[in-house]
């Protein structure tokens, strides 16, 4: 790696932090975020950064305005340091799904904080698999977009090689099943849902056939797991003989590990975005794959300023 390339991560996911180091073959550099008694974040960036390529990594998972904190402070404190280029690696973006006024009066949360992320001094941002791609055009400085998709493909490819069709929960979520469903020379399916208030829905109908194949639910998240749960059983209502969940961000908030051990599913497939320590104990079920090799190839390129986009190639 060339030199004057610094790696620093905030509290939400030094386990990937450390992997990507690991793949750059470069350490995380040392950094103090601390929380003082009431409350507040303090930081402090233990070396020298000065015209250095500072990139930071840090989800915005739960609890999700602590780690936005922790990032907005480390990115002043590079600012007022002197780093030539401060790249924000956020590899779970949250407020993600508040990207619209889907109701009168309320706020486009993603939007702010972008702006936020913007205002700060950050110079460019690298996230994976944002819940909406428009979301991109919310800031006004460069965006690297990674999808996790070859990551999860290549795992699906070599466990489930029978007949398999690729399900989206959801009609919003059909580009996205679809691209995995042509990753993996699979037919595709949909699942009818209508959701009558946030983390509750009800599953309809399945449009598509599932009959006596490996049915792989493909979304960006899950969160409380009710969707999922419910589309599985529709699914082996309809004939499915095995159905697995797949998806880049496993948020799995609330009820959701027991909604998915209690679930028919077989298998739910997530990545590292957000740590998952406690859940894996939690739940058999979980396969976590790393998406570190990504993202260290990522922020590789975009040190040297090479092509990201032809790693989807």
């Amino acid at each position: 790696m060339p030199s004057g390339i610094i790696l620093l991560t905030g509290n939400s996911n030094r386990t990937l932090a450390g992997e990507i180091a690991e793949v750059l073959k470069i350490p995380v550099s040392e950094a103090t975020v601390s929380t003082f008694s009431d409350g507040e974040i303090t930081v402090q960036i233990n070396e020298n950064v000065r015209g250095c390529d500072v990139f930071v990594v840090q989800s915005t998972c739960m609890p999700v305005n602590n780690n936005i904190m922790e990032l907005l402070l480390m990115i002043d404190a590079l600012k007022r340091a002197s780093a030539n280029r401060i790249t924000a690696v956020i590899p779970y973006y949250g407020y993600a799904r508040q990207d619209r006024k889907a109701q009168p009066r309320v706020p486009i949360s993603a939007r702010m904080v972008a702006d936020l992320i913007t205002a700060i001094g950050a110079h460019r941002v690298l996230t994976i698999d944002l819940h909406a791609g428009q979301i991109q055009g919310f800031f006004d400085i460069p965006v690297d977009h990674l999808y996790a998709t070859p990551v999860l493909s290549e795992y699906v490819k070599k466990k489930y090689v029978n007949d398999t069709v690729v399900v989206s929960p959801d009609a919003g979520g059909v580009e996205r099943a679809r691209a995995f469903a042509k990753r993996l020379d699979a037919s595709l399916a949909i699942i009818d849902k209508r959701r009558e208030r946030a983390n509750v829905s009800k599953v309809m109908h399945v449009i598509g056939d599932v009959k006596g194949k490996d049915a792989i639910l493909f979304d960006d998240m899950i969160d409380t797991a009710g969707t999922i749960a419910q589309a599985a059983s529709a699914l082996f209502e309809n004939g499915a003989r095995k159905v697995v969940a797949a998806c880049t961000h496993a948020v799995l908030s609330g009820p959701a590990v027991d909604r998915i051990n209690a679930s028919k599913l077989t298998e739910v497939i997530v990545t590292n975005t957000i740590p998952m320590d406690d859940k894996i104990k939690q739940c058999s079920k979980l396969t976590v794959l790393s998406v570190a090799a990504l993202m260290g190839e990522a922020i590789k390129r975009i040190h040297e300023e090479t092509s990201v986009s032809s790693l989807f190639k």
